[in-house]
């Protein structure tokens, strides 16, 4: 069967396939859910800062950098994967709902550990804030839970090997998440903060869809037709492979493509510029 032959099936099945349901919710319906024993709100970020200053209620925090990754930026293994979530009190069965500086990132997480019912904010902190509704400075005790975490679903992430073998591939997007000035080498970091050792420039032949545009000036997603004016680029039939800096752009992006966009064929990348910067060997543009 040819390639094209092969490409137009994917699109028949992925036509008469439903699409995943778009798993955000709104500021009203969280609100009336804070007192849920059977829901989680993770407020997820790169430092304590804006946490410590006022929170949703019953929120716990999230660090990328120290949940997420080591110390080298590689993803943390799944034994540090399971004591985030038990200490967060998180069951299999429970609701996650995740707002913040990187809620997208988080929502692949869990996803990745195939968690069932996780959603994320559509609005940001300071618009909930602004218009009045819960928040304290007040840390939530939590009950520690037992997770018994399941096999990841490799489905939605590529290593570092992954991107090597899709760079030029026929089939393949490789999408850079990040800044221009990232992706034509100004900076290692979004900041413009000197990485030492960090070699800076972008993955070659991938495409550059910058993920400031993801979201409105509320912080909600955009509507359809603008990310799909973003991501014009991409073929729907392609493999899809996202990255950015620590993963949460390229998250974000995974996210439109998958929920939004009814892409099925996208992976993360978590390890991301971080990684693949640092490294020695690593072809870069």
């Amino acid at each position: 069967m040819s390639s094209t032959t092969t490409r137009a099936a994917a699109r028949d099945v992925r036509a008469a396939a439903p699409l995943d349901p778009v798993p955000v919710v709104g500021p009203d319906w969280l609100e009336s859910h804070l007192a849920d024993p059977g829901v989680r709100v993770i407020e997820v970020d790169v430092n304590a800062t804006a946490y410590t200053s006022g929170h949703l209620p019953g929120a716990v925090l999230w660090n990328p950098y120290a949940d997420f990754k080591r110390p080298d930026y590689r993803p943390v293994g799944d034994d540090a994967i399971r004591a985030l979530f038990e200490r967060s009190g998180i069951t299999p069965d429970t609701t996650v709902v995740l707002y913040g500086y990187a809620p997208s990132l988080a929502f692949w997480l869990l996803k990745l550990y195939r968690h069932r019912d996780v959603r994320i904010l559509d609005t940001s902190r300071a618009v909930w804030q602004e218009a009045g509704r819960p928040f304290t400075t007040e840390t939530p005790e939590v009950t520690p839970s037992r997770y018994p975490l399941p096999a990841p679903d490799d489905s939605i992430r590529a290593t570092a090997a992954d991107v090597r073998a899709a760079i030029g591939r026929p089939g393949t997007t490789i999408v850079d998440a990040r800044s221009a000035a990232e992706y034509t080498g100004e900076r290692f970091w979004p900041s413009g903060t000197p990485e030492p050792g960090g070699r800076t420039g972008h993955v070659p032949s991938a495409v550059n869809v910058d993920a400031a545009g993801v979201f409105d000036e509320r912080g909600r997603f955009r509507d359809r037709d603008t990310l799909a004016g973003m991501f014009a680029s991409v073929d729907p039939d392609a493999d899809v492979i996202t990255y950015c800096t620590i993963g949460n752009r390229g998250a974000a992006e995974w996210f439109v493509l998958r929920y939004l966009l009814g892409h099925a064929n996208a992976r993360v990348y978590d390890g991301s510029w971080a990684e693949w910067g640092h490294e020695t060997d690593t072809p870069i543009e």
